[in-house]
């Protein structure tokens, strides 16, 4: 733009020529052009010294200035460039280019013509590629093609950038779709296909036994989140209306099984991987711990019992359906065990009482200082842990140990690893002075915390901050 303004011979369409004086000018480095980056040129000053050189008279037509981040600027240097903004030398053309418009005070965006530009579409991206390909006698196939324009998200730039990467790994052969998700490790539909028809089954097993083998492949489980994100975004399009064929940009043969899997979902259960899975993106950017979080992410999908929120109801019902129609009849209720409005089982005639744990006469002194602070040193523990403590309740064994009671056997096996088992007795020195033994067991299926354990927290009769 900067040289279509000083070139002397445009043509009807308003392009440069490219060859006069103006042209060379601005491509060579001219007086009349400048370019800033508002990301590091944020003060007053920068401005001001940039007002005294508008103000010489330009060799050319015009000067140009860009602004490249211009929502970086301080507000005292936006202040100082209203004042030029108001009454601007008429030789003088700012170009003022943001990503986050609504950072830009109003008072520059009123005297300011805005332009908004949009993503390049899949289809533009692929057809420069493809012509850059022929010039440059590259062999590769249309489908790597259309996978890199897709992973560029719009931005041709970074589409370039792929590709080069790409070519750069495998110079002197064809570039096929496969040899692209190497190099991108990224993962094929049919790897998406057999996870999501796994999930569907309930799978445990079979969903991780597929993470292991895409990380024994060395695929980045970030990518994986996001693409297979997409896939489900995909399969909710192509299962809300049947004439989705210019939206879904994929191959006649993946949205024939798009439509096939699309029949074997609901769209509640749909609409929750959707959730759960767009909920493990944001938290991937920044965990260490990739891989677990992804795996209890698919646990949660292929175990709807183990969430409470409202939209997995429908989910755990039919959990419960498909157990009782291969025959896999619900235990009876334990005794002791109480109905929403009903008597327990010690109150009813003919049933033998559930007989609690007797208390112990004496708690050891070092058990109750950490039964007292255990809150707060379940708020320091890291990651995981410290989800999964939040969910204990402290009891005490025969010979005296502090137990920590988790409520089920996944979040049992990740406190009770020795790793953990070592940080929250460091935790407990650390807050106590004390060393303490700890172990770490779970609430059988059917029974409640009650009928096995006694409740230190409510024994002790403590006011007890959980942090959020």
């Amino acid at each position: 733009m900067a040289t279509a303004a000083n070139c002397k011979n445009k043509d009807k369409n308003g392009n440069p020529c490219g060859t006069c004086d103006g042209c060379r000018s601005v491509s060579s480095g001219s007086v009349d052009f400048l370019e800033i980056d508002g990301a590091s040129n944020t003060g007053v000053d920068h401005v001001r010294d940039l007002t005294d050189w508008l103000h010489e008279r330009p060799l050319g037509k015009r000067k140009i200035v860009i602004i490249d981040e211009v929502h970086m600027l301080s507000r005292q240097a936006f202040n100082a460039l209203l004042k030029t903004l108001e009454e601007p030398p008429s030789y003088v053309i700012f170009i003022l280019a943001t990503t986050e418009v609504h950072k830009i005070p109003i008072t520059i965006l009123s005297r300011c013509q805005r332009y908004d530009f949009r993503r390049i579409t899949i289809d533009t991206i692929a057809a420069r590629l493809n012509e850059l390909m022929k010039k440059e006698e590259v062999e590769v196939e249309e489908r790597a093609i259309r996978y890199i324009a897709k992973a560029a998200d719009g931005s041709m730039r970074d589409a370039l950038s792929l590709l080069d990467q790409c070519i750069a790994f495998h110079i002197g052969e064809k570039l096929t779709y496969d040899k692209v998700l190497s190099v991108l490790g990224a993962v094929d539909t049919d790897v998406y296909s057999a996870l999501l028809r796994r999930m569907i089954d309930r799978d445990v097993k079979g969903v991780l036994q597929t993470v292991n083998d895409l990380v024994m492949e060395g695929k980045e489980l970030a990518q994986l989140t996001t693409d297979f994100t997409w896939y489900l975004r995909n399969l909710l399009l192509a299962k809300s209306s049947d004439n989705m064929e210019d939206v879904l940009d994929v191959s006649t043969e993946n949205l024939a099984q798009l439509k096939e899997e699309a029949q074997m979902i609901e769209n509640d259960a749909l609409m929750r991987y959707i959730r759960i899975f767009s909920d493990l993106s944001n938290q991937l950017k920044y965990a260490t711990q990739k891989r677990v979080l992804l795996e209890v992410a698919l646990i949660r999908i292929c175990v709807p019992q183990m969430e409470t929120r409202q939209d997995t109801i429908l989910e755990r019902i039919r959990a419960l359906e498909e157990k009782v129609e291969k025959g896999l009849v619900a235990q009876a209720p334990p005794q002791g065990y109480r109905a929403a409005d009903g008597p327990t089982a010690q109150e009813m005639p003919g049933e033998m009482p559930v007989q609690p744990r007797e208390v112990p006469k004496a708690l050891p002194e070092d058990v109750k200082e950490v039964v007292k602070n255990f809150r707060m040193i379940a708020n320091d523990a890291s990651g995981m842990l410290k989800v999964y403590l939040r969910q204990a309740r402290l009891s005490v064994g025969n010979a005296g140990q502090l137990q920590i009671i988790l409520p089920d056997d996944l979040a049992a096996g990740v406190v009770g690893t020795e790793d953990h088992k070592k940080e929250i007795q460091d935790l407990i020195v650390e807050r106590t002075g004390k060393k303490v033994e700890i172990e770490v067991g779970k609430v059988e299926q059917g029974r409640r915390f009650e009928d096995s354990y006694i409740d230190l927290e409510q024994l002790i009769h403590m006011d007890i901050t959980v942090e959020d």
